[in-house]
């Protein structure tokens, strides 16, 4: 998930994050979604329902103390479009639901980021006046033209060192030969 910043209306940092197994699925093309504003909720790990009002607004909550589905759930109630778990770690992590999770009624998208991330996140809303964000999926092709051309890169190196392998005994024979001959006349 390509999750793009916006500062004051000027546009700023993309961040890289991953989108939650529960939820609504996050539009594919960056035309086609939404710019809203990015919240610091309060409580920072939305453990409870925010404190803040929130109007269709993202909200951003540090990752920890319950389970991700609640955090989207107090979010979801308190009228948010989109939760950003800022993950504790510079890593990130799937975002699933616990097996005892059957009846789940979420419609937001949740979508983790490193660590990193949410400190610049942080950084802008603490100096700016306004931030706003832009969640979007790209699909992945199918087939990676980049691992097509690794592989292909692979199978000829070891079909080279093959027949140089095989030239090279070949040569080692035919001079062994020839000694054999000159050592026998």
């Amino acid at each position: 998930v390509k999750v793009q910043t916006w500062v004051d209306g000027i546009e700023d940092a993309e961040f890289v994050g991953v989108g939650a197994r529960f939820g609504t699925t996050i539009v594919s093309k960056e035309k086609n979604a939404n710019q809203r504003r990015l919240i610091l909720s309060d409580p920072r790990d939305c453990c409870s329902a925010p404190k803040n009002k929130l109007a269709n607004d993202v909200i951003m909550v540090d990752r920890g103390h319950c389970k991700f589905t609640t955090k989207a759930n107090y979010a979801q109630a308190a009228h948010a479009s989109a939760i950003l778990i800022i993950n504790n770690q510079k890593e990130l992590y799937k975002m699933v639901c616990e097996p005892d999770e059957t009846d789940l009624d979420i419609h937001i998208p949740a979508v983790m980021l490193p660590q990193d991330a949410g400190t610049s996140l942080e950084k802008m809303l603490i100096s700016n006046s306004s931030v706003s964000v832009q969640l979007y999926s790209p699909t992945r092709p199918l087939v990676d033209i980049a691992e097509v051309f690794l592989w292909l890169m692979a199978v000829g190196t070891i079909l080279c060192a093959s027949y140089w392998s095989a030239w090279s005994a070949r040569e080692a024979a035919i001079e062994q030969d020839k000694l054999l001959k000159v050592r026998m006349s």
